[in-house]
């Protein structure tokens, strides 16, 4: 099977700095899961977040698909932790036409540290003790999330960002530490919301502060004449370490052009581009700017 797993945020909703595509229709989304079949990419990961995604996958067939969803942030005005789960969960099902699905992952996994993490986490395992889901996971921003959950609470799967420019989750030593304790790595960020895709003159001036990151990305990928999604895409393929790579699309012809590359190149050795602020390696700081 392919190491790519599909992203569907931009199925949904309009997501991505550089998306300027017009809405999927249903029939794009058939034939977005057609070509993905045909290419042997079998994990889809949604999120009840993502807008429609999950109502609009809902109306396709699915079958032979690992499907992901992801609880959304718990609110504190709720009184009955497992009865608001058990909800979650079921529309969840209900929307995307499933009896069960692949995974469940918390996308806000510092809910766990709150005094009722004990209790998201039970509620979370009784679907997996009924064979609902088949694995746990949580959704990270930074890997020092990571820091009090697993040594408290069983995972099977972390999904966290990983880029040419993100290289916190090896920094850290979370990368390793995670590999040898069998759980899997999910990685997404791969073309930071499009915009390490992006010529020079086309960068946001938001962005300027880290223009001499850009301007080096920019430099290496004409120097080893490799266009900057092929290098993104083998750039994390490269690392043994990381077992799906989520690559979102803004249309159909950009599908095809990540499927038309060749994933075997090894570009885990183009010079660092390591960044460690967080006002740009994490989207979520982009409205700030």
């Amino acid at each position: 099977m392919s190491k790519l797993a599909l992203g569907s945020a931009q199925l949904g909703m309009q997501y991505g700095i550089t998306n300027t595509s017009s809405k999927f229709t249903d029939d794009d989304i058939k034939e977005v899961l057609r070509i993905a079949k045909k290419n042997n990419i079998d994990t889809i990961d949604t999120a009840i977040a993502y807008g429609e995604s999950e109502i609009r996958l809902g109306k396709h067939d699915l079958k032979g698909f690992k499907i992901i969803t992801k609880i959304p942030k718990f609110s504190s005005e709720e009184t009955n932790i497992e009865k608001w789960i058990n909800e979650e969960i079921e529309s969840s099902l209900l929307r995307l036409n499933k009896n069960k699905i692949h995974a469940i992952l918390l996308h806000h996994p510092n809910d766990l540290k709150k005094s009722e993490g004990k209790i998201i986490y039970e509620s979370l395992k009784k679907f997996k003790d009924q064979n609902i889901i088949s694995k746990l996971g949580v959704s990270i921003y930074s890997p020092n999330e990571l820091d009090t959950i697993f040594s408290n609470f069983d995972f099977e799967i972390v999904q966290a960002p990983f880029n040419v420019i993100d290289n916190s989750l090896i920094n850290s030593g979370w990368m390793k530490r995670l590999n040898n304790n069998g759980i899997e790595i999910h990685t997404r960020s791969t073309f930071l919301q499009g915009l390490l895709l992006c010529d020079l003159n086309e960068i946001p001036k938001k962005f300027n502060k880290w223009k001499d990151i850009f301007e080096s990305w920019d430099y290496q990928t004409s120097n080893i004449n490799v266009s900057k999604m092929e290098a993104c895409l083998n750039y994390s393929n490269s690392f043994n370490e990381i077992n799906k790579i989520i690559v979102g699309i803004d249309n159909l012809s950009q599908f095809k052009e990540i499927l038309s590359y060749d994933l075997s190149k090894d570009y885990h050795r183009l010079p660092s581009l390591n960044c460690l602020d967080k006002m740009l390696i994490n989207p979520s700081n982009w409205d700030s700017l």
